[in-house]
């Protein structure tokens, strides 16, 4: 079966009918928070959502700087930020009409101060609330409802320090107990920070009359120190939108320690720029994974996976999941373990261009990274070049863990 048919196959069972596919906005600006942007933005179309990422004065094709932003870990209130990815708009604001979307999604972080200030912004969104259309609002990205009027006699909730701006603008306001609090509204739904992401997708998903079907399923991802940042947090965060249990390790650390994360971007130059990202949770102990109580497996890249290709334990894992034929994905140099368990022989796969030779000399089939989000499906074997391609690597996986998105 080829991608082609895979993809075909899951059109029809999402859109029997020939229904018209969901559109969302997504509403940007610079230094808007990175997760809050693209775990959203990637997962919705790994469902089958249209998205596009608007920002005023710039044009499809044009970059927003992200902003990673961290707790302190004594107080709720306090974080600190840094630089994070370049995302790069697919539409041109002054060319978006109202009348095609179905929702609208605003990111926290720092942009929703300017955007707020924005005449054609507020106008846009006060429509999206007139019209009583699906509208997900995070972090601080309630700053903009509230100028466009939206929030007046509506609960809500948002980062702890919005509470007297959201009062003043009529709001009712809801208490967070913790920074993943979301809460609902009718047509508006507010998070309080990314911590939340997977709650308040899941809700936005369902205000836009999605429902999901086959979940349940365990997942199984392998990282290690200086994973790439989306490579490990998009997979985990959609997956457990979709109500999958998913399980995040890395050899010699248990359930609570940290890896941190490395942010790459392709930047012009010959190969990817990188710098440090956040820490990475991790949900499960190593030592004590059984691959048999698992239905997939997923392998992010980053730096981490030439240490994991010399860890024996990942490789023997690695081997039992591809023996057993259960879907397993594998992202940029996520390939590097499955050379090292030499299990690519008569496989077609792709990846970052640099691991073309070593997975070619094991006997796989390497197909060009080109475009950047291309993926490749290979019986029980998903890839994909970059984290750009990972809507489509996730639906590839949903298809072949048997998980649904309707509408």
């Amino acid at each position: 079966m080829t991608l082609l048919d895979i993809r075909e196959i899951r059109k029809e069972m999402e859109n029997p009918k020939g229904e018209e596919q969901r559109r969302v906005l997504l509403l940007c600006g610079d230094y808007m928070e990175d997760y809050e942007a693209m775990v959203p933005f990637q997962a919705l179309q790994a469902f089958g959502v249209s998205v596009d990422a608007v920002s005023p004065g710039k044009k499809a094709g044009d970059i927003c700087a992200t902003a990673i932003t961290i707790k302190v870990e004594s107080t709720d209130e306090a974080y600190t930020e840094s630089r994070g990815h370049n995302f790069t708009l697919n539409a041109t604001f002054d060319e978006i009409e109202f009348d095609e979307y179905d929702g609208l999604l605003i990111p926290g972080g720092r942009s929703p101060e300017h955007l707020a200030m924005n005449a054609s912004v507020v106008e846009l969104v006060r429509k999206f609330s007139d019209y009583r259309k699906p509208i997900a609002a995070i972090c601080h990205g309630q700053l903009v409802l509230a100028a466009a009027g939206a929030v007046k006699g509506r609960k809500c909730t948002a980062f702890p320090t919005l509470k007297p701006g959201l009062i003043a603008a009529g709001a009712h306001w809801v208490e967070p107990d913790t920074l993943s609090t979301c809460f609902v509204d009718v047509n508006i739904v507010t998070g309080v920070t990314y911590y939340g992401n997977p709650e308040f997708i899941r809700l936005f998903l369902k205000a836009l009359g999605g429902n999901i079907s086959g979940s349940e399923r365990r997942v199984l991802i392998i990282c290690g120190d200086y994973v790439e940042d989306y490579e490990v947090t998009v997979p985990y965060e959609t997956l457990k939108v979709l109500g999958c249990h998913v399980d995040v390790v890395c050899p010699k650390k248990k359930d609570g320690d940290t890896c941190p994360t490395a942010i790459r971007d392709l930047e012009g130059a010959q190969t990817y720029s990188e710098t440090q990202g956040r820490n990475f949770v991790l949900t499960a102990e190593f030592e004590s994974v059984d691959a048999s109580s698992y239905d997939a497996l997923v392998l992010p890249g980053g730096k981490d996976p030439e240490v994991l290709a010399l860890n024996e334990d990942v490789i023997v894992l690695a081997k039992q999941f591809m023996e057993a034929r259960k879907p397993d994905a594998s992202i940029c140099h996520g390939l590097e373990t499955l050379v090292a368990a030499g299990v690519l022989q008569g496989k077609k796969c792709t990846g970052y261009p640099g691991i073309k030779a070593r997975v070619v000399s094991s006997g796989g089939t390497f197909v060009e990274a080109d475009p950047i989000d291309r993926c490749v499906t290979d019986g029980n074997l998903v890839t994909a070049a970059a984290w750009h391609g990972q809507p489509e690597l996730i639906s590839q996986l949903m298809t072949l863990l048997d998980i649904q998105v309707s509408f």
